[in-house]
């Protein structure tokens, strides 16, 4: 009945374009092309009368794809480094589903053509890796759990990611700021300078304060997060480390303050 309906959605249905681009991306024409229309629909465009559409939104599929995206890294870093303790595979697995990494792996499949396409609103850097989690979550309601581990692996994790560049990257910028502090005799501070609602969830902006100055700030939806991410900026203005990707990020973040 799958390969029938797959058939039919590649050649014949009124989808067939969105059909085909699945195809390329994933490997296969999906059976259920609604969930996967699904995926890309961003709640500010919920008020879509698409009767493809039952659910409205892509925050249910969300929240799937991020449960089983981290299930299948942690088992492939479980298996890939049979001798390495938790410490390693825990920072590893969070160097590859943090939020960042998640919008730079969507940005490089063209996950922002798609989302451009079906949703009326401007595109923000954080819905590009929440349409990812979703995607996953779609693939593993049409496929189960075995199929979706070899996209992931093998279309996803081995195509965007260089695996071994992330075994020495430190992507730790708070600790890096305190050790790079504690060095030069300086004093470094975090201090929360607002909270607002986004996306009807809190969001933080913190500062970073060098000798209670001011250094550099940024806005993420817990404070831990946001203290990294203004820690980041602030080693980009103090000349502690470059980042070539750092001017890419900024134009987007402020594209979201805008």
């Amino acid at each position: 009945m799958k390969l029938v309906r797959r058939t039919y959605n590649y050649f014949f249905s009124k989808d067939r374009e969105f059909a085909r681009r699945l195809k390329s991306l994933l490997g296969f024409t999906p059976s259920n092309l609604s969930i996967f229309k699904l995926a890309f629909f961003h709640k500010s465009t919920s008020n879509s009368s698409d009767k493809y559409v039952p659910f409205q939104n892509n925050e249910r599929l969300e929240y799937l794809g991020d449960a089983v995206l981290g299930t299948i890294v942690a088992e492939y870093l479980f298996k890939k480094y049979p001798n390495s303790d938790e410490g390693f595979l825990t920072k590893m697995r969070s160097k590859i589903v943090k939020r960042q990494s998640l919008n730079k792996i969507a940005d490089n499949m063209g996950l922002d053509v798609i989302l451009s396409e079906y949703n009326n609103t401007r595109l923000s850097r954080s819905m590009l890796g929440n349409a990812l989690e979703a995607l996953v979550g779609a693939v593993y309601l049409e496929c189960g759990y075995v199929k979706t581990k070899k996209y992931i692996i093998s279309k996803v994790l081995r195509r965007y990611l260089d695996i071994h560049e992330l075994e020495t990257f430190d992507d730790n910028y708070k600790s890096q700021l305190l050790e790079w502090s504690q060095k030069n005799g300086k004093i470094v501070g975090y201090k929360v300078i607002a909270k607002y609602k986004f996306e009807k969830r809190d969001r933080f902006k913190v500062a970073v304060m060098v000798d209670n100055e001011k250094v550099a700030s940024a806005d993420d939806f817990n404070k831990k997060s946001a203290e990294q991410l203004a820690s980041e900026k602030a080693m980009q203005i103090l000349g502690i480390k470059y980042d070539e990707n750092f001017a890419l990020e900024e134009a987007y973040n402020e594209d979201e303050e805008d």
